[in-house]
C-alpha cells in the first residue's frame, strides 16, 4: 500500500485535523466511548476508460481492498467514464466487478451510469431507461452487493411515496450511521431543456430531502456517534462567485436547505463521502449563514487516472482517520 504522505504522517495529520474538527461535539461518556474501532472504504469514479485499459489497475485496487478486510466498502458512483458506453454488457462487467469484493460494497449511482447515457460515445441510450437498468441490476437483492451482502435498510421500503427509490439505502455499524443519496453531478442532473428530465429531478430531489431529515431523524433515535452520508456530485461544482449554492444549483435545496442545517442542529460528527472531482481531499469547506460548521468534514475520493481508494478508520468520539490503498 502507497500513500499521498508516509502513512504514518498521513494517518497523524488527519487524525488531528478531524479531532479537532470533532473538538466541538465531543460524545458522551459510556457506552459509545466504549465501542470498538473499526474501518471502511470509500472508492469512486472506477474504473474509467477501455476495459483493456482501465480493468486490470481496478481489479488489483479490489484485491488490495479484500486484504484490508474493511467492515465494509462504499463506492460513490460513476462505474464507468463519461465516454465509454452504457450498454447492458458495461452494467454486467460492473456487477461482476462488484462481486470480486470478498465482503459488502454499498453503491450509489453516478452521472456517467445514467445522466449522461444520451451523449453519442455513450450509445444515444435515453437516460431514464438506463436508470430504471441500474435500479433492476445493481439493487435487486434485499441487502448490498459484494460476496458477503450487508443488510440494508432502503427509502423505497420505509417510504411508500418513494417507492422507486431503492438506491437510497442506510445501515447502522458499531453505533455509526450511514446512508446513501442519490444525488449526482452534471448540477445534479437539473435539466432545464427536457420537462421529462426536469420531472425527474423534481421527484428525486423531493425523495433525497425526505431520505437526508429521515437519516438525522434515525440517527438521533440511534443515540449514534457519527452519521456519514455517501453521494456521487461534488456539490460546490455550481459554486458561483457570489453564493456557494445559486438559485440554479441543483443541490440547493437538498444540500444547503436540508443536510447542513440539520447537521448544524445535531451537532455531532458528520462525514461526507462523495467523488466527481477525482482528486482527494479531506477538509470543511461547508457553512451555514457564512459561519463553519466545524462538525461536517469532507472526503473526496480519487478515481479516474487516479486509481486509489481511502481506507476511514472510525475511533471512539466519531472520530475519522484516513489513509490511501494503492492498487499496487
Amino acid at each position: 500500500m502507497t500513500a499521498l504522505l508516509h502513512p504514518a504522517l498521513a494517518r497523524i495529520l488527519t487524525g488531528l485535523a478531524l479531532g479537532l474538527a470533532c473538538a466541538g461535539a465531543p460524545a458522551k461518556a459510556g457506552a459509545q466511548e466504549a465501542l470498538p474501532s473499526f474501518h471502511f472504504v470509500a472508492l469512486g469514479d472506477l474504473p474509467y476508460g477501455a476495459p483493456a485499459q482501465s480493468y486490470p489497475s481496478y481489479r488489483q485496487l479490489i484485491d488490495r481492498i479484500n486484504l484490508h478486510r474493511p467492515a465494509f466498502s462504499i463506492h460513490v458512483g460513476d462505474i464507468k467514464s463519461g465516454s465509454t458506453p452504457c450498454s447492458d454488457e458495461e452494467f454486467a462487467r460492473q456487477f461482476e466487478h462488484f462481486h470480486r469484493f470478498t465482503g459488502a460494497v454499498v453503491y450509489t449511482p453516478g452521472d456517467n451510469e445514467w445522466t449522461d447515457c444520451h451523449r453519442s460515445n455513450n450509445g444515444g441510450y435515453d437516460p431514464l431507461e438506463r436508470l430504471a437498468s441500474l435500479r433492476r441490476v445493481f439493487f435487486a437483492g434485499p441487502g448490498s452487493l459484494g460476496q458477503v451482502p450487508l443488510a440494508l435498510e432502503r427509502q423505497s421500503q420505509l417510504m411508500p411515496a418513494f417507492a422507486r427509490y431503492v438506491e437510497n439505502q442506510r445501515w447502522h455499524h458499531q453505533g455509526v450511521g450511514f446512508a446513501t443519496v442519490h444525488i449526482v453531478g452534471s448540477n445534479n442532473a437539473l435539466e432545464s431543456r427536457s420537462a421529462q428530465a426536469a420531472a425527474e429531478f423534481f421527484e428525486r430531489d423531493q425523495a433525497n430531502i425526505a431520505w437526508i431529515k429521515a437519516a438525522f431523524d434515525w440517527a438521533q433515535a440511534q443515540q449514534a456517534r457519527a452519521l456519514v452520508l455517501a453521494l456521487q456530485a461534488d456539490v460546490f461544482d455550481t459554486r458561483s462567485a457570489y453564493e456557494d449554492f445559486p438559485g440554479w444549483s441543483g443541490f440547493k435545496r437538498s444540500i444547503e436547505g436540508t443536510l447542513l442545517p440539520l447537521a448544524a442542529r445535531w451537532g455531532k460528527p458528520v462525514l461526507v463521502i462523495h467523488g466527481d472531482s477525482h482528486q482527494f481531499r479531506v477538509d470543511q469547506p461547508f457553512t451555514l449563514a457564512k459561519a463553519p460548521l466545524r462538525n461536517i468534514t469532507r472526503l473526496i475520493v480519487p478515481g479516474a487516472a487516479d486509481v486509489r481508494a481511502v481506507r476511514v478508520e472510525v475511533r471512539a468520539g466519531g472520530t475519522f482517520v484516513f489513509e490511501l490503498i494503492d492498487a499496487k
